[in-house]
């Protein structure tokens, strides 16, 4: 997974352009925002003002305006049809004529009051005496007695209307005698409507809503609507107590649709009403907004001047060094083919001249040095070979051939797979070396080596063990597999043509860890075979099986050469 690369400050241009960077974002950066944050402060105080303006203006008219409904309601219960029913002998008759007077009476007030959905006048025990509408029950609030002789008034709550009929709000009155003693209500339906009208021309635009909220948080009208539909939301309990409680400031809230507006609350003198002036937040701020989108273009664009500005002059400035600093990498990392371009004048053409020579001199060096580095490859490359190597035979000599047995005795361990050893010895050689000399001996040993080395596998290490006698060692090869080996190397040498006469092998094999517990032990069951093939009649193989087992701590030291060796034949 790639991750996004940081620039680092320790290169002359990505300074310049971090400078100009910061010289740049830092003081306008600070500025914006110190301008920010005023305008928006500037912007939240305007927007306060105006919203408590408009709540406190809303709630005074609609406090006024539910005076004068209240007012009229006194002026109708004080009129000599209410007073006469309510205190006739025949109130509790249905159809008795003062009744029949009293709703003429209603229904020519709600003719000339249009803003009372219903008139009523009720008794002491609740009930209508008479109404200008239909006979439905009106719902009074508890001890609604009670409230009107200690408040002398009661605005209830709103009523959202069914089928055709809008909402409306029961207000009412005491009924009184002139002795002050309480005879019943005059209480009416109010209509919303005209509510919802005052509110849309108290609202400064359509952008703002004006509401007018009961007590449980239900609004009974706002500026745009008063349709029942209205009163099926609800301010939570929480914005609510907020509201309550920054009665004199605005702040932002969730209003009733779920929107992010800005809003201000007044309570309605004479009811448990309260209004609500409130702007959507984007509106309230969308002039501060638009200047921070600016800014930050502006801010944005300027950087991006800044920056093309700054990276060219420090790509001026430090083009010389940079190429001075990739040569100097390149010559660290071997390349001395570095040849820079002249800088000019100044501190850097100096310094840019004498790095060239500096590689010039090392160029010089490098040759001198591969030369001496190629004349000793090529001497440790002999001498390693000469470590390991038989200098007659050019097979592997005893120390190399020890150095492969423990290996193999490791490796065989591990995987758990045999390998094989023979041992081979040239028989009757102290006689031919009597016969003919020691050069011809020699010969006849080189001449054995060769036809072992093209008898073997490459894998196969093949050495001279000492004097006439030969050790091959067969990794993953089993006895039987190694005796076959065997058998076809004798044959080959006995038919092999020498020059004077017929050179034969005896050969010995054993199996590792068949006979032996380690790999020099192999070697010792491997000599004992040998021996055993030469008293048996020599030129044949004989294999370790039947001979005692040899156990680690058995060691072998190479066959002596020379006289020890042919007195041994």
């Amino acid at each position: 997974m790639r991750t996004l690369s940081v620039p680092r400050l320790d290169s002359i241009r990505n300074k310049i352009l971090a400078f100009a960077l910061l010289a740049t974002l830092v003081p306008s950066g600070i500025t914006l925002g110190f301008a920010y944050v005023q305008s928006r402060r500037a912007l939240e105080d305007k927007i306060t003002q105006e919203l408590l303006s408009e709540s406190a203006q809303t709630a005074g008219e609609v406090g006024v305006s539910l005076k004068e409904r209240l007012y009229d309601l006194r002026v109708f219960a004080g009129s000599d049809e209410v007073g006469n029913t309510l205190t006739g002998p025949a109130r509790g008759a249905a159809t008795s004529p003062m009744r029949g007077r009293l709703r003429e009476y209603l229904v020519s007030l709600q003719e000339r009051f249009p803003d009372y959905h219903r008139l009523m006048v009720l008794d002491l025990d609740g009930r209508t005496i008479a109404t200008s509408g239909d006979q439905t029950s009106v719902r009074l609030p508890e001890a609604w007695a009670t409230t009107l002789r200690t408040e002398s008034q009661i605005v209830g709550s709103v009523s959202p209307g069914e089928k055709a009929r809008k909402p409306t709000v029961l207000i009412a009155v005491p009924v009184l005698q002139s002795d002050g003693r309480m005879l019943g209500a005059f209480a009416a339906e109010l209509n919303v409507a005209p509510l919802q009208g005052q509110l849309a021309s108290l609202a400064r635009d359509r952008s703002r809503v004006i509401l007018l909220v009961g007590a449980d948080g239900v609004p009974i009208a706002n500026s745009r609507d008063s349709s029942a539909r209205v009163m099926q939301t609800k301010f939570s309990a929480g914005t609510m107590k907020k509201l309550r409680q920054r009665e004199n400031a605005a702040f932002s809230y969730q209003s009733v649709e779920g929107h992010a507006v800005v809003g201000t609350f007044k309570p309605v003198p004479l009811a448990n009403w309260s209004v609500v002036s409130e702007i959507p937040e984007a509106e309230a701020f969308g002039q501060v907004r638009r200047f921070r989108n600016i800014a930050m273009l502006v801010v944005a664009a300027l950087l991006l001047m800044v920056s093309v500005s700054a990276w060219r002059f420090g790509v001026f400035i430090a083009r010389p060094l940079d190429r001075l600093t990739r040569g100097a990498a390149e010559v660290a990392a071997g390349d001395l083919k570095v040849d820079l371009p002249a800088a000019g004048g100044g501190e850097v053409g100096v310094l840019t001249g004498v790095f060239n020579e500096m590689v010039d001199r090392l160029r010089e060096g490098r040759l001198e040095l591969d030369s001496i580095n190629e004349t000793l490859r090529s001497k440790n490359e002999e001498l390693e070979k000469l470590s390991i190597t038989d200098g007659l035979t050019g097979l592997a000599n005893h120390r190399f051939l020890m150095q492969r047995l423990n290996e193999e005795a490791t490796r065989s361990t591990r995987s758990e797979r045999p390998f094989s050893v023979l041992m081979a010895d040239v028989d009757h050689f102290k006689e031919y070396n009597d016969a003919f000399g020691h050069p011809a001996g020699d010969e006849v040993l080189k001449r054995v080596s060769v036809l072992l080395r093209e008898c073997t596998r490459t894998v196969d290490c093949t050495g001279r063990y000492g004097g006439e006698e030969f050790a091959i060692i067969m990794p993953e090869t089993d006895i039987a597999g190694a005796a076959v080996v065997a058998e076809r190397i004798r044959a080959r040498v006995a038919e092999e043509p020498f020059p004077d006469r017929r050179i034969t092998l005896s050969i010995g094999v054993a199996e590792f860890p068949g006979d032996a517990d380690s790999g020099q032990g192999a070697i010792a069951i491997a000599d004992k075979a040998l021996y055993q093939a030469k008293r048996a009649g020599r030129d044949q193989v004989a294999q370790a099986r039947g001979l005692p087992k040899t156990r680690s701590s058995a060691t072998t030291k190479p066959r002596p050469s020379g006289k020890s060796a042919r007195k041994k034949e």
